[in-house]
């Protein structure tokens, strides 16, 4: 079982208590409404899906219940951090070699 650090509460619990919530820091368009479908259908459905690291949102559902943001690689399934939302993405990881 995973162990994920909530940033809010401040300890590590069981991955079963967390729901992913997609990709991190997707900017959404002021105008949505004006957008043209192919633009409307990139901005909900699709996403990088990179092998290797990526910035993930993340709710801690059976716990404080806040969004917070997790950078994992995919391949080994290993979190490497995580931060409260709002933060900006992290320019330098702990522990990733570039």
């Amino acid at each position: 079982m995973l162990l994920i650090r909530c940033p809010y509460c401040e300890e590590e619990r069981p991955e079963l208590e967390f729901r992913n919530a997609g990709e991190a820091h997707i900017a959404r368009s002021a105008n949505m409404a004006g957008e043209s479908d192919d633009d409307f259908e990139k901005f909900f459905f699709i996403r990088s899906n990179p092998k290797g690291i990526i910035h993930e949102r993340w709710r801690h559902m059976h716990g404080c219940a806040r969004f917070f943001n997790a950078v994992r690689d995919t391949v080994t399934d290993k979190f490497i951090m995580t931060y409260k939302a709002g933060e900006p993405k992290p320019s330098k990881l702990p522990g990733v070699a570039k």
